[in-house]
C-alpha cells in the first residue's frame, strides 16, 4: 500500500483530479472506479471521487500499479531521427504528431516505445517516481505536436546529472515559433506565473484567486521575421513549465499558429513550434545540438 501526505499547495483539489495528475497513465474513469471500489482511503476512511483534499490528509492507495500493465512495449515501426549519440546521450529530432512517452490513451506509439527498441539498455534508466518505467532515459519532454531536439540519457549516471541540469536551469534552450499577428515589442521578457486550470487539462496565467499551485515562469522572445499578419519568433524559456511557451505567447495576444488549446482555428495542421537548439555541459563534455526547421514551417510561410 502506498501513502501520500497532502501538502498545502495540493489542498483544495478533488481527489480524483489529484490522482489523475499523480498517476497519469490512468484515465480519470479508471481512477474514479478505483476510488468507488475502496482502493483509495483518506485518513483510513472511504471517500467519494468528489472529496476535497485538505492539508495533511493521508491518502492510502492500493492496487493501482497492479491494475495496469507495468510494461513498456518496444515499437520498431517508429523511425527515430538521430542527431547525435555517444556513451552518455542520444539526441533525436522529434517529429510532430508523436507523444514522448505513453499515457492512458496511447500505449505503444511513442518515442519511449521506439527508444527501447533502438537502445534496449535505456529501459532500466529512470528515477523512482510513479510510472517512471514509461519514461526511460527521458528528463525533458516536448508536446505531442512540437518538433525538435530531444536529449535522452543512455545510462543512470548521465540521467541523474542531466535531470539535475534541467532542475537547476543550466540548460540553454531555443525554440522557433510562428505566431499570429505582429508584435509591438520586437523582443522582450514575459514573466507571468502559471498554474493548472481547474480542469487540469491545460495551463492558465495565475491570478491572486487561483486555486491550483502557482509556478514562476519566464520566457524571453525575439521577433526575427514578419510576413503578412504572422511573426517568426525565437523563444528562450528560462523555466520549463508545461505549455509555457504556448500560454505565454498567447497571453501577449500572439498565440502559436495551429495551437487549438491556447489559440484559434488555423490552416496549419499542428502548432508551429519547434525546439531548434539545446546546449549543456554533461560529465565534462560540452554539447550543442541543432534541429533544422521542418518542412511544414517553410510551407506555411510560402503559402500565406
Amino acid at each position: 500500500m502506498e501513502k501520500i501526505i497532502i501538502k498545502k499547495e495540493q489542498a483544495g483539489m478533488r481527489i480524483d483530479k489529484f490522482l489523475k495528475v499523480e498517476f497519469f497513465s490512468y484515465s480519470r474513469g479508471e481512477i474514479i472506479k478505483n476510488i468507488k471500489n475502496g482502493e483509495v482511503a483518506v485518513n483510513s476512511k472511504k471517500v467519494k471521487p468528489s472529496y476535497i483534499l485538505k492539508e495533511k490528509d493521508v491518502l492510502q492507495i492500493k492496487n493501482f500499479s497492479e491494475s495496469k500493465e507495468s510494461k513498456l512495449i518496444a515499437n520498431n515501426e517508429i523511425k527515430l531521427k538521430i542527431i547525435f549519440e555517444d556513451e552518455n546521450v542520444v539526441v533525436i529530432n522529434k517529429q510532430a504528431g508523436i507523444q514522448v512517452h505513453p499515457s492512458h490513451n496511447e500505449k505503444t506509439n511513442t518515442i519511449a516505445n521506439a527508444l527501447i527498441k533502438y537502445f534496449p539498455k535505456i529501459k532500466n534508466v529512470h528515477d523512482e517516481s510513479k510510472d517512471a518505467f514509461l519514461r526511460p532515459g527521458i528528463v525533458h519532454r516536448l508536446d505531442k505536436d512540437t518538433s525538435g531536439v530531444l536529449a535522452v540519457a543512455k545510462n543512470q549516471k548521465a540521467f541523474n546529472e542531466l535531470k539535475k541540469l534541467f532542475k537547476d536551469r543550466k540548460i540553454s534552450k531555443k525554440y522557433v515559433a510562428i505566431c499570429e499577428g505582429i508584435f509591438a515589442q520586437k523582443e522582450g521578457l514575459i514573466e507571468k506565473p502559471i498554474a493548472r486550470s481547474t480542469s487540469y487539462r491545460k495551463q492558465v496565467i495565475a491570478r491572486e484567486n487561483t486555486l491550483t499551485k502557482i509556478r514562476k515562469a519566464e520566457t524571453r522572445y525575439k521577433v526575427i521575421k514578419e510576413q503578412d499578419n504572422f511573426s517568426v519568433v525565437e523563444v528562450f524559456p528560462k523555466t520549463g513549465r508545461m505549455h509555457q511557451i504556448r500560454i505565454h505567447l498567447a497571453s501577449e495576444g500572439h498565440p502559436v499558429v495551429g495551437d487549438l488549446v491556447y489559440g484559434k482555428n488555423s490552416s496549419a495542421k499542428r502548432q508551429l513550434l519547434h525546439a531548434e537548439e539545446l546546449k549543456f555541459e554533461l560529465l565534462g563534455k560540452k554539447y550543442d545540438f541543432l534541429a533544422s526547421l521542418p518542412p511544414d514551417f517553410k510551407n506555411f510561410l510560402a503559402n500565406v
